[in-house]
């Protein structure tokens, strides 16, 4: 069974910086596609950036140019830099992991990014 713990979220004001951390433990198939997603109340949970295990980043176009996806394929550790953050980026943010070989989703259990303006 695969395993992913987030830490790093919290509030923030507007303009600010926080980062995300998201360790995967576990049985961990490889090649795979480590992400973040988010969700807003009332919103359904959107991609906001993802990494192949070789490296190819995907981002939204609402968050490209201020946050980083990057990984540690050593420690199995994808981390999400989020810079010049705006209220609208609040939101719990989702680590997720997905192998390539086969049909199968993890998640993690979410972690709170507030930004207050």
């Amino acid at each position: 069974q695969v395993q992913l713990v987030e830490s790093g979220g919290g509030l923030v004001q507007a303009g600010g910086s926080l980062r995300l951390s998201c360790a995967a433990s576990g049985i961990i198939a490889s090649p795979n596609t480590m992400g973040w997603y988010r969700q807003a109340p009332g919103k359904q949970r959107d991609l906001v950036a993802s990494i192949t295990s070789g490296g190819s980043t995907n981002y939204a176009d609402s968050v490209r140019g201020r946050y980083t996806i990057s990984r540690d394929n050593a420690k199995n550790t994808v981390y999400l830099q989020m810079n010049s953050l705006k209220p609208e980026d609040t939101a719990v943010y989702y680590c997720n992991l997905k192998p390539m070989a086969i049909a199968v989703n993890y998640w993690g259990q979410g972690t709170q990014v507030t930004v207050s303006s």
